[in-house]
């Protein structure tokens, strides 16, 4: 006796969650997530003509290098035109006119 078949085939059901792409947060959260979110709070206060002076020995062994890109990068998302400058102990950061 033959199986009886609807000639459909059956469609595996989904291994994993499915979600709204609206629903996703479309920002990513990196390890420098607090420490910029402290900085920019402080820059977005800043008066003009002044600057952030952050103690580089205060920034939980994060080096020189990936803090300046950290908030180059921060800045280019929040289109904020910032400029840095760094001496042997401390990282500066100001806010600039937009080119």
């Amino acid at each position: 006796m033959a199986k009886e078949n609807s000639g459909r085939a059956q469609k595996p059901l989904p291994k994993y969650d499915r979600v709204i792409l609206a629903d996703i947060r479309r920002t990513r959260r990196g390890k420098h997530h607090d420490l910029l979110g402290g900085i920019f709070q402080d820059l977005d206060s800043l008066p003009e003509g002044s600057a952030i002076k952050i103690p580089l020995n205060k920034v939980d062994g994060t080096t020189l290098a990936n803090l300046r890109s950290a908030v180059h990068r921060a800045s280019t998302a929040r289109g904020t035109a910032i400029e840095t400058l760094s001496d042997e102990e401390n990282f500066y950061i100001w806010k600039t006119s937009s080119k």
